[in-house]
């Protein structure tokens, strides 16, 4: 998968409209593409929706011809399947936010529109109680459903991996019920106070931690489904539009959550005990288990039903009451709030154990909306002075750097354990190694074969009956809660707990650094339009640049360690960056820097502010700006002391310190549009999006720049 080109031209020189890759690359980088070509925002939201299953969730793959997803292979050990949580929430969360910033109304249309499908991946989860039993054995891969889209695939396109309804047809549903299925499907996977539930065999963002999957619950996506939540509660509320329609299916499994939800509202004040969250995570888990299992074996019935757009405004509003809930009990003692949590299943409930600090889990929380301006300066603060800082590269690590067991630390049962133990010390006095063994120290050791505490149960139950079978039936139990506390497997988090490189221990992950630049830069925005206090704006604003000045472009060659200009994936901690190339860093800090030099988009405006811009940018000396036209053309512009240029969707913007706010709009023709103030009226900015080509450049003048 890091073997790509990119092709723009065909053989005979003509432009080639060419894309493929996987899910995750395709999309974050074009949430960055789209400042530059506004207009095809909407199309990447249908792309988004169009790719996403009937049981919520996202293929591997995208390209110009479809979409792809992985098959096991019995030839190839690396082969698996499953559905990469990647952060689909936050995705396609910007995707709207854009849309609704660019083209105010647009999204009112397509919540109606019966335009969009579903991708038919052949993938099908297990029943709730099967998930339980072994959460990290979830999904089984339906080859003859497979072998049918293939054979479809080849007799009509692209289409052929499309979901079709009972009779046939491809089926068709409005952006409504694609919004609802995403949400829908992790709301099946909400555990309160613990997070959303990684049951698809594959990890989010973040694959370091793939150990997690099935054990661990997410707070990040959590985070980020409180921000989902709110956009709609808004939008619902907002719109002029009153009843819409969605599947039958679709209905009634949001009628479940929704009684679910209204029907346990103290909890929200009480907190859950295990028992509690046992019971409200197993009504959860049935529900959406019951609505695949339908969607498999019939498809669609196709008849639509009713909901009114107040009903979901309503449930949106009472979803956000509970994330909040769980992001309350999620805040830790240092001022940090958790990022990902362990759960476990009992008789008595579902109990939790929290992991250890992660850069992630404050990035989210960060962009959750849920903390006000100074609850965002108080994570900022906790997070500077925390492990997570680098004070060396005067930046963050994913997780805190620890040191690892060494070799012979591991698998020492205690003496007392052994002493305790009769089925154990029979064991040794018997020389019985097939579960444990006791070395010259005398120190006790389980099998070292073991890998898990299944190999241990197999092992013990293999045991000579005649021997053992009594000390068996009083003492395997403990002797598999023993093993389970000696190595704690389900703590283990992947290359993230056992890596010194990558996103291991010790690195620093440059994507992630620029996603605390990004939210770090959106709450300072939001302190700014909320008229929050002076000097809290100005404690986030140097936040927002000391996390900006530990980004390699500002470091010399010698502390970075590597080409300053390039991007990089990584700093171990006994080196410089690490792995060059297009990564996903490049993304944020495109989407960051148009924000800071102080393009803003609001109901369809341009809207120019100049909070964030530093001054220290302005020339000092008078500079040539090269660039290129809408007609590809290279054109070159003169810039004075006191200025600043760049481009915006291809046209040329100028920044000048001066004695007064305006804005000087020039048409090819020479004519000019004077605008008092700083916002670009609705007419004017739809040309700009639309690159029509009709304006030669933006003149803006603030009093305030220097």
């Amino acid at each position: 998968w890091n073997q790509f080109s990119i092709e723009t031209k065909n053989k005979d020189g003509s432009v080639k409209l060419n894309y493929q890759g996987n899910w995750r690359d395709i999309f974050q980088n074009w949430e960055a593409l789209s400042l530059s070509y506004p207009e095809f925002i909407e199309g990447m939201i249908s792309l988004f929706v169009n790719a996403t299953t009937a049981d919520g969730y996202n293929p591997y793959r995208i390209t110009r011809e479809g979409l792809d997803w992985e098959c096991p292979d019995p030839h190839d050990a690396w082969s698996y399947i499953g559905y990469w949580g990647d952060h689909q929430i936050i995705y396609l969360q910007k995707f709207l936010e854009l849309s609704n910033e660019f083209h105010p109304g647009k999204l009112d249309n397509l919540l109606q529109k019966e335009i969009f499908v579903y991708a038919n991946v052949p993938y099908r989860i297990k029943p709730y109680a099967e998930m339980v039993k072994n959460p990290k054995d979830t999904i089984v891969f339906d080859f003859d459903l497979n072998d049918k889209i293939k054979e479809l695939t080849r007799e009509t396109g692209a289409d052929g991996r499309l979901l079709r309804n009972s009779t046939g047809e491809i089926y068709r549903v409005n952006l409504t019920e694609k919004i609802l299925i995403t949400l829908l499907a992790k709301l099946c996977n909400f555990i309160p106070e613990a997070g959303i539930w990684l049951t698809t065999q594959r990890p989010e963002w973040n694959d370091a931690n793939n150990a997690l999957v099935g054990n661990g619950t997410s707070m990040v996506t959590l985070y980020y489904l409180r921000r989902f939540l709110k956009f709609w509660s808004d939008r619902f509320s907002e719109s002029a539009i009153h009843e819409l329609t969605i599947s039958e299916e679709v209905k009634e499994l949001f009628d479940k959550i929704f009684t679910l939800f209204a029907q346990n509202t103290t909890l929200i004040e009480s907190g859950f005990s295990n028992a509690e969250r046992a019971r409200f995570t197993d009504f959860l888990g049935e529900a959406g288990s019951s609505y695949r299992n339908a969607i498999y074996q019939n498809s669609f019935s196709g008849t639509k039903k009713v909901i009114q757009v107040n009903t979901l405004a309503e449930f949106m509003q009472l979803g956000i009451r509970y994330m909040d809930q769980s992001i309350r009990v999620n805040k830790r003692a240092d001022g940090l709030y958790h990022a990902y949590n362990l759960i476990s299943f009992s008789d008595d409930g579902i109990s939790i154990r929290n992991l250890y600090e992660m850069l992630e889990g404050q990035v989210a929380v960060l962009s959750s909306g849920y903390l006000s301006v100074t609850e965002c300066l108080d994570v900022l603060n906790s997070l500077k002075n925390s492990s997570l800082f680098r004070a060396d590269q005067y930046s963050y690590l994913l997780y805190p750097d620890r040191q690892l067991p060494l070799f012979t630390q591991k698998n020492n049962i205690p003496a007392l354990r052994i002493k305790e133990s009769k089925l154990l010390t029979r064991l040794i006095s018997d020389g019985e190694l097939s579960i444990l063994s006791q070395d010259n120290l005398g120190n006790c050791h389980f099998n070292g074969t073991f890998r898990n505490v299944g190999m241990l149960e197999t092992a013990l139950n293999q045991l000579d009956p005649t021997r053992y079978s009594a000390l068996l039936s009083e003492e395997k139990e403990s002797v598999l809660i023993m093993f389970q506390l000696l190595f704690d497997h389900q703590s283990f988090t992947g290359r993230s707990g056992a890596f010194y490189g990558y996103e291991g221990l010790g690195s620093i992950y440059w994507h992630m650094v620029s996603k605390l630049l990004l939210t770090t830069q959106e709450c300072f925005f939001r302190a700014v339009n909320g008229g929050a206090d002076p000097v809290t704006i100005g404690k986030i604003k140097d936040h927002y640049y000391e996390i900006k000045a530990g980004i390699g472009l500002y470091k010399s060659p010698e502390l970075y360690g590597a080409f300053p200009t390039d991007a990089y994936s990584h700093t171990p901690a006994n080196a410089g960056a690490q792995q060059p190339g297009m990564t996903g860093q490049v993304k944020e800090d495109i989407v960051a820097r148009m924000h800071e030099i102080g393009i803003h988009i609001q109901n369809g405006e341009i809207v120019l502010q100049s909070s964030l811009f530093n001054p220290e940018e302005l020339l000092r000396q008078e500079c040539v700006f090269d660039f290129f036209d809408l007609k590809g053309q290279s054109r070159q512009i003169i810039l004075h002391e006191g200025q600043f240029g760049f481009t915006f969707c291809q046209i040329p913007v100028i920044f000048t310190a001066s004695n007064e706010d305006k804005i000087t709009v020039t048409r090819n023709d020479g004519k000019q549009i004077l605008i008092s103030g700083h916002i670009i009226n609705t007419e004017l900015s739809n040309s700009i999006f639309q690159r029509t080509g009709d304006f030669d450049k933006l003149e803006v003048s603030f009093k305030d720049l220097r």
